[in-house]
């Protein structure tokens, strides 16, 4: 059996002083991105074969508002067709031996590998990423792949075997436990059948390919819509269509369509046909899914992640410089479109001038402009929804705190929308410290005592990430012990809430931020696609 590596391709390159590299390889691969691969028109794939709706979407990049291309603007009649073209299919993927499976999807592991640069480019010039963050997320993608596919094998396809011996006496009648004939047992985890997979822009690779690798994997096929109004990431839902067809997933097995929510995902939701769901996004989005679905008589799997509102912790036993640059990169990377993103901060009331004196300078220096130049940290917001929403939240902090820094749109003369990034200080009560913003936007409130803190961070209704900054044992301990979270970070001067790594940090979100309790990169995560079947057979 393989062992797993994670790809960490940014590390290698940087760690055998390659950094150039790295560099020239995005920089060629953006070059030949714009040159040759933009602004096309993109059909839906439904059992392998292209299909045109009657209407088309236009994606245009955050960056500059340059056409990404045409696509197609699905509707309820074509995801019904989708979603009988997988029906048919799953007989034959699921009937596949789980070894067969699995290699499929090492192979795409491998062919994104080989398109790494040119998909990492694809991604940043589509929603707005750094070449850091963009080569990082594509490595995601390799790492779910690679570590599923390492976990279908480890588990062997997820079959028990055991058994009940015979016995010498007989009885006349049956009762529990009544001595019987030999009885071989199997216990069979089997897949549901069809799986939507509905997606968001900001991880249009890694979580899109991750969703989909554990529905596909588990011998479930799938309809697979990429975030399609608004946030538009058509394109590079198409290069996950392309690399697992060439990979050798059959058509029929894995169909993407684009297409509305209102009428693509509304028809995942209600088809009796579709056996479950797999969705990130917002809470309010998650659950109105789960609500309609259930509303309609359809009892669907629902795995789902819904989004958080991360709670910093900084201890006047922190290392401030640590905390400074944790809190800022997981606040303001990818303008803090991350469901993970840190949004508040509670600081000890002896340290937080001192603080937020280092955090305003460190924002400050942060830069912001086009991600595709790499001396940029903040690029552009991913629409006007999240520019009106920036807007509404610093007229909310002017009313109700102190705008410590930020709070400006940039004209940066390229058409697309850059902001400041915002620093706050407020009181807890604000609806600032309750409401997901989706933004670079992060409050501030002090505290005294240290459960003060930590009740403080476990007053919303999210559970997804959390960070602690301190030296002291006992605090790190409480924190341990209390925080409400599935995804907890302590004294991490990379990033205080983001960066979960496969294999090594499972990522699952607690109460209002997830369903199951069981996260990606998991060795439970693909169990939450199979249903167990208990089988007996006397001898």
């Amino acid at each position: 059996m393989p062992s797993f590596e994670n790809e960490f391709t940014y590390k290698k390159f940087i760690e055998s002083g390659k950094e150039g590299d790295f560099d020239a390889l995005f920089d060629g691969a953006a070059e030949r991105v714009k040159n040759s691969l933009l602004g096309k028109k993109v059909p839906i794939y439904i059992d392998g074969k292209e299909v045109y709706a009657n209407e088309e979407l236009k994606e245009t990049s955050p960056i500059d508002g340059s056409l990404m291309g045409r696509f197609q603007k699905g509707d309820r009649s074509i995801a019904a067709r989708a979603i009988d073209s997988a029906l048919a299919a799953f007989e034959a993927w699921r009937g596949m031996r789980y070894k067969d499976r699995a290699a499929i999807f090492m192979r795409a592991a491998s062919l994104f590998s080989q398109r790494k640069f040119e998909i990492a480019a694809i991604l940043s010039i589509e929603n707005g990423k750094t070449r850091y963050e963009s080569v990082g997320e594509v490595d995601e993608a390799i790492d779910f792949l690679r570590y599923y596919s390492i976990e279908l094998l480890r588990n062997r396809g997820y079959v028990r075997k055991t058994s009940l011996a015979a016995s010498p006496a007989s009885v006349k009648a049956g009762f529990q436990g009544a001595p019987g004939r030999m009885e071989k047992v199997s216990i069979v985890m089997k897949p549901y059948g069809v799986f939507g997979v509905i997606a968001p822009f900001n991880f249009p690779i890694s979580i899109s390919v991750g969703m989909s690798a554990g529905a596909l994997m588990t011998g479930n096929t799938v309809v697979f819509k990429p975030s399609s109004t608004d946030n538009m990431t058509m394109l590079t839902g198409l290069k996950i269509y392309e690399i697992f067809r060439d990979a050798g997933v059959p058509a029929g097995v894995f169909n993407y369509i684009t297409g509305p929510g209102s009428e693509v995902g509304d028809e995942l939701l209600v088809n009796p046909k579709v056996s479950g769901i797999v969705f990130t996004g917002s809470r309010a989005t998650g659950m109105g899914m789960i609500k309609k679905s259930y509303d309609a008589g359809m009892q669907k799997v629902f795995v789902v992640e819904m989004g958080g509102k991360n709670p910093v912790i900084v201890s006047k036993h922190a290392n401030l410089d640590d905390a400074v640059l944790g809190i800022s990169s997981a606040a303001f990377g990818f303008s803090g479109q991350k469901c993970s993103a840190a949004s508040r901060v509670y600081v000890h009331e002896s340290i937080k001038e001192e603080f937020l004196s280092k955090l305003a300078e460190k924002a400050r220096s942060m830069r912001i402009g086009d991600p595709l130049k790499k001396e940029n940290y903040i690029g552009p917001l991913i629409s006007g929804s999240a520019l009106a929403r920036y807007k509404a939240s610093v007229e909310e902090a002017a009313k109700d705190g102190r705008i410590v820094y930020g709070g400006k749109e940039v004209d940066m003369g390229l058409g697309g929308i850059y902001v400041e990034p915002v620093i706050v200080e407020a009181g807890h009560t604000s609806p600032l410290f309750h409401n997901e913003l989706f933004i670079p936007f992060l409050v501030v409130d002090s505290y005294r005592e240290f459960d003060e803190a930590i009740n403080k961070a476990n007053d919303v209704p999210y559970g997804l990430t959390a960070g602690l900054y301190s030296s002291n044992n006992k605090e790190v301990a409480r924190f341990m012990d209390r925080i409400e979270a599935g995804v907890v970070y302590v004294n991490r001067e990379t990033s205080a809430t983001t960066g979960a790594i496969v294999g090594l940090h499972t990522f699952v979100g607690w109460k209002g931020s997830g369903l199951t309790g069981k996260g990606t990169g998991s060795r439970f995560y693909l169990q939450q696609f199979l249903r167990e079947q208990s089988e007996a057979v006397v001898r």
